[in-house]
């Protein structure tokens, strides 16, 4: 640990409180073909409590990511977790008409959460009253993480050349992006161009503050430039913005989406405590900027013996 940090400053990074989670809360959800479920998880002491919404990666659920939520909730967030249509627990196929706008069912999945706040609160015992809902953070994972790009602003080039509407929310304040995928054009492989047309993503008027986590040996079929894609989102923004490259890691950042899943292909505990660690100092120091919880965390992986990534900033 740098010498600069001091006691209280990292003791900040390390004090989880007990955490309650409550899951399905059911949102009426007209015109989507199923009502909108969420987890809700949050520590079961504190007040003024900040919100993040965590939007998952394809075919997930509300019951994965847990190795985040419980971090994020146990160190102070009120974390919602919706489940997306294109969850394997709908089993949606290619012919259903939703399939081709899977995309925007997700954007507006977030903004009926943020637009219910007040049911989701009062879902959860003890929880009325203690969350500022001024204070919101959306963060999200792989397919996740383009629904969280576009609530913060990017959008979708389309083949003909127009963006698509603005769908950005400004109630959300910050941003975390994990593995988004990058710029589209001639950075699109084949298949994406074909199947996913909504993935030629524009990030120039993505400008709330926003943390980017992409991982070095992060190779996807769906571009035909390497790991350096997922930073896009990062090179291609204004400012304020952070990085976060992981060295070694794969699309599940070493498993994020839990433990001994199959869908992890570079497992690896201290790569997730890593993410944990970092994306929840972004997030708090975001929300309350004199506790240097950002600049601590960076302070730590940069000085570790074995650092796990590295972080740059513009």
């Amino acid at each position: 640990m740098s010498s600069s940090i001091s006691r209280a400053e990292a003791s900040a990074l390390d004090a989880p409180a007990p955490v309650v989670s409550v899951s399905p809360v059911v949102l009426t959800s007209p015109g989507r073909g199923s009502d909108l479920e969420v987890r809700v998880s949050a520590p079961v002491v504190g007040s003024g409590l900040p919100i993040i919404v965590f939007a998952h990666g394809h075919g997930s659920s509300s019951d994965g990511y847990l190795p985040l939520a419980h971090y994020w909730a146990a160190r102070g967030f009120v974390v919602i977790q919706p489940t997306f249509l294109d969850s394997r627990m709908y089993g949606l196929g290619p012919e259903d008409p939703r399939t081709p706008l899977l995309w925007k069912f997700r954007v507006e999945d977030v903004t009926r959460v943020l637009n219910h706040l007040d049911v989701i609160e009062a879902s959860v015992p003890g929880l009325a009253g203690r969350v500022d809902r001024s204070r919101l953070a959306a963060v999200g994972h792989s397919f996740g993480a383009q629904t969280t790009a576009m609530l913060l602003g990017a959008r979708i080039r389309w083949p003909d050349g127009r963006l698509s509407e603005d769908l950005s929310d400004p109630r959300i304040k910050v941003g975390v992006l994990l593995c988004a995928g990058g710029r589209g054009g001639d950075a699109l492989s084949p298949l994406a161009r074909e199947h996913f047309p909504y993935l030629d993503q524009v990030y120039a008027r993505m400008t709330p503050p926003t943390l980017v986590v992409a991982g070095d040996q992060d190779h996807s079929p769906l571009t035909v430039c390497g790991p350096e894609w997922f930073t896009d989102a990062y090179t291609l923004s204004p400012g304020p913005k952070s990085l976060l490259t992981l060295f070694g890691a794969e699309h599940m950042l070493g498993g994020i989406s839990g433990h001994r899943v199959t869908e992890t292909t570079d497992e690896n505990p201290a790569r997730v405590a890593a993410v944990q660690r970092v994306t929840w100092a972004y997030l708090h120091e975001a929300f309350y900027p004199g506790e240097r919880t950002w600049a601590v965390a960076c302070e730590e992986l940069m000085a570790s013996p074995t650092p796990q990534g590295r972080v740059e900033s513009k």
